[in-house]
């Protein structure tokens, strides 16, 4: 059964007969990874039978080195825009506080290409989800938009608030490390109940950036949501805690499908789905730190 919004086991378009699928269900106990849908089969039938070629052709598969490696050029890239997006923001000194610190004002130079970087993020992300094995192509462009879209949003953080883009890398990676170890030492694991509340907790915060943003369109202000308010630091750390438990289903999801031998692009999409969990954590790092110097 998925493991994750992003990474889910739909995209994997193997064969409900093939090594894999067998292998998926005996891990999770349960017949309802056995039954598909007969549309969604015969929708799928040239994707299943490419997968099992490619296979049985060249023996390339997923592996965790694969993902690891795809990883680390989606970072590279990332970095790469990201540098670019912080260029495009412009500082200004607008006075000094009591403690005579410099009072900074940020804003983009091309409002319009930093709405667009995140646009053409989401589309890339939607296309990279339902067809994984274009993700070799999608996943760099991907990672190059949210890339620009992440350096402009650090830069005018960290206009308003001195230190703070330091400190939320920082954060970020090191919840990776950890939740990485929980996983890997098994004290945390993607069993049935544990993926069923994330996954069911990841779909209600979107619901309620949906409902943000609608509320936003009517000019309707959430001082809960912009503000250091307590409930706003709950609900802040709250959403770092849901993010940070997505990645747990991001390192079940990479080790399910290197041991299935799931074929070789399936790394990049793999590298992909990662990649949107650290985003996804990062830019709540930035909001949560951000309202505790409020």
């Amino acid at each position: 059964m998925s493991r994750n919004p992003i990474l889910n086991d739909r995209a994997f378009g193997v064969d409900a007969t093939s090594p894999a699928d067998e292998w998926r269900n005996a891990q999770s106990g349960s017949a309802a990874g056995t039954t598909t849908a007969a549309a969604a089969d015969a929708a799928m039938t040239s994707q299943r039978s490419a997968h099992l070629e490619q296979r049985a052709t060249d023996g390339k598969v997923m592996t965790m080195g694969g993902v690891a490696a795809a990883t680390g050029v989606l970072f590279g890239v990332l970095l790469v825009t990201a540098f670019f997006g912080w260029q495009s923001v412009t500082v200004t000194e607008i006075g000094v506080d009591q403690a005579g610190n410099p009072l900074l004002s940020a804003s983009p130079n091309n409002p319009l290409l930093l709405f667009g970087s995140v646009m053409i993020g989401l589309v890339l992300a939607i296309v990279t989800a339902f067809k994984p094995q274009f993700a070799r192509i999608t996943a760099p462009l991907y990672a190059a938009a949210e890339g620009y879209f992440l350096g402009a949003i650090s830069a005018i953080f960290g206009a308003q608030y001195q230190g703070i883009v330091a400190q939320a890398v920082l954060a970020t990676f090191g919840v990776f490390l950890v939740m990485l170890v929980l996983y890997g030492l098994r004290i945390l694991r993607a069993t049935p109940k544990f993926v069923k509340g994330v996954i069911a907790a990841t779909f209600g915060i979107a619901f309620m950036y949906l409902g943000i943003f609608i509320l936003n369109l009517f000019g309707v202000a959430e001082g809960f949501w912009s503000s250091g308010s307590p409930l706003g630091l709950v609900i802040s750390i709250v959403v770092v805690c849901v993010a940070a438990l997505n990645l747990i289903l991001d390192f079940d999801f990479i080790e399910r499908g290197s041991q299935a031998g799931l074929p070789r692009y399936m790394d990049w999409y793999g590298a992909f789905g990662l990649l949107v969990t650290l985003i996804w954590l990062y830019l709540e790092m930035l909001r949560l730190l951000a309202r505790l110097r409020q």
